[in-house]
């Protein structure tokens, strides 16, 4: 009995001393997550942009017990909050129909995504702007101020023709995801049920990859199949990119790249970002209703290209419901940085960075929105981070990329590098 009333006292002592050398790590990850420049690299927030009922310049958590999937996730009082300086905001399509007439409505919505990013963020200059530069960057932190960076999320919005790329480019898109869910005029995509069509890129996508290389214009492989990414990688004079991805060897899911195109990007100079959505980081449990549920909603909503604001609030009321009806247990964000351990194995702590893909699906059970950012850093130094990682992690890297690229569009532009 005696030895057992002395051990009680010691276990406490042990648990009193882990707890605050946990306080003290917590500690030091707040200091660094507020140190570093954080760049996340893909949103799909504009699309909440179009027409009437969300404003950025407010906080739109929605009221407790409320909560879902589908509510916006990011806004500036929230990236203040969470201590996220940039972001790429994407402009994003579903793929629809490949047709002239399809074509022009996709490339109209993309214009007017874009009037409705610049419109909504520059009405509120005192809480950021949209910058197409790390010097911008810089700048608006030291203000206080966040930076919002446009990319381009499928690349069926130019369609067939390759003269949208300077205008897009020329109204700050800096990068371009040639594909989403399906095949499109440029690639095969690694999610499209009927399978490949080019068995890659097609002709005009090698055209699209020259023209943005001319351009600086970053070239995004997620959503691309493996073997668009090999294409790439041969054909590319810059380093590629995937804003929003993970690890197939953690999670074997067809969005995910595979341990020899990590290398391959890696070698190419590019950087694969951590994509927080749950079900490309750990599987959840099968559930045939639901998953048939959630392709029926998808099909009726999507099958017809841009959806009118009427059409998405109609959807993400439908997947509302069915969350209810079906929930589904989410990965963590110990879960998540698995991935990017192996991101770090394999291709080095200079080629990776974070898109967490909000507001086009990511979240995570303990990262439930842009606020809570903090927690990505939190576990990041837990597992031996140094402020230099996090600092290459959560911009630098991406930020090296961007100059990399720009620098070939000049090289190109001026005669010292060759186009093909």
């Amino acid at each position: 009995m005696k030895k057992i009333f002395l051990a009680l006292p010691l276990i406490g002592l042990s648990q009193l001393v882990s707890a605050q050398q946990d306080a003290k790590l917590i500690e030091k990850a707040k200091k660094i997550h507020a140190k570093v420049f954080t760049l996340d690299t893909h949103a799909d927030t504009p699309m909440r942009m179009v027409g009437k009922g969300f404003d950025i310049s407010k906080d739109n958590t929605p009221a407790p017990g409320t909560a879902t999937g589908f509510d916006s996730k990011i806004d500036f009082p929230r990236m203040k909050k969470g201590g996220v300086d940039g972001i790429f905001f994407a402009v994003y399509q579903g793929q629809g129909p490949r047709t002239p007439e399809a074509n022009a409505r996709v490339q109209q919505m993309a214009m007017t995504i874009l009037d409705s990013m610049y419109a909504q963020i520059n009405r509120h200059p005192e809480m950021g702007k949209i910058v197409t530069t790390q010097e911008e960057a810089m700048a608006q932190e030291k203000a206080g101020k966040r930076s919002i960076f446009i990319g381009m999320e499928n690349g069926y919005q130019i369609g067939n023709d390759l003269s949208l790329l300077q205008k897009f480019y020329d109204r700050g898109v800096r990068y371009m995801t040639l594909s989403h869910s399906a095949n499109n005029d440029i690639c095969d995509s690694s999610t499209d049920p009927k399978g490949p069509e080019f068995n890659g890129l097609s002709p005009f996508g090698e055209k699209v990859v020259t023209e943005m290389n001319r351009l600086g214009m970053i070239i995004d492989i997620s959503h691309v199949s493996d073997s668009t990414v090999w294409d790439l990688i041969k054909l590319s004079k810059a380093p590629i990119v995937a804003t929003h991805s993970d690890a197939w060897s953690v999670l074997n899911h067809p969005r995910n790249l595979n341990d020899d195109l990590l290398r391959a990007v890696a070698k190419k100079g590019g950087v694969v970002q951590l994509n927080l959505l749950s079900s490309y980081i750990k599987e959840a449990p099968k559930n045939p209703e639901r998953e048939a549920a959630t392709a029926e909603i998808r099909k009726k909503y999507t099958a017809g290209g841009a959806m009118t604001d009427e059409q998405m609030k109609a959807m993400r009321m439908e997947m509302r419901e069915l969350n209810k009806k079906y929930p589904v247990p989410l990965a963590t964000v110990k879960d998540a940085i698995d991935h990017l351990d192996h991101f770090v194995k394999i291709m080095g702590v200079d080629h990776v960075g974070i898109g967490g893909d909000y507001d086009g699906g990511g979240y995570l059970a303990d990262c439930f929105d842009i606020s809570e950012y903090e927690n990505l850093t939190i576990e990041m130094v837990r597992r031996g981070y140094s402020e230099k990682d996090l600092k290459k992690i959560w911009g630098d890297n991406f930020f090296r990329v961007m100059k990399d690229v720009k620098k070939v569009g000049e090289k190109i532009r001026s005669g010292d590098m060759a186009m093909r």
